[in-house]
């Protein structure tokens, strides 16, 4: 494995545990919330080619279906 290679996936785990460290003080619905919008985005954005545009949609419509679970 090249250097760079170790360097990018080292930082990428480091981002994963931090941005699950950052998730435990979250309500239910909050996480739902957030899951939600990441499944969304990447639907989006495997919808519509990496758009931009499909991505953010993708989150928000996400984001409110996983907000919307709980009630």
């Amino acid at each position: 494995m090249k250097r760079y290679q170790k360097v990018v996936l080292s930082t990428m785990v480091a981002a994963m545990l931090l941005g699950l460290a950052g998730c435990s003080g979250m309500s239910s619905q909050d996480k739902n919330t957030a899951v939600g919008a990441g499944i969304g985005a990447v639907g989006g954005a495997v919808l519509t080619g990496g758009s931009a545009v499909g991505t953010v949609g993708g989150a928000a419509v996400g984001g409110f279906i996983g907000h919307e679970m709980n009630q």
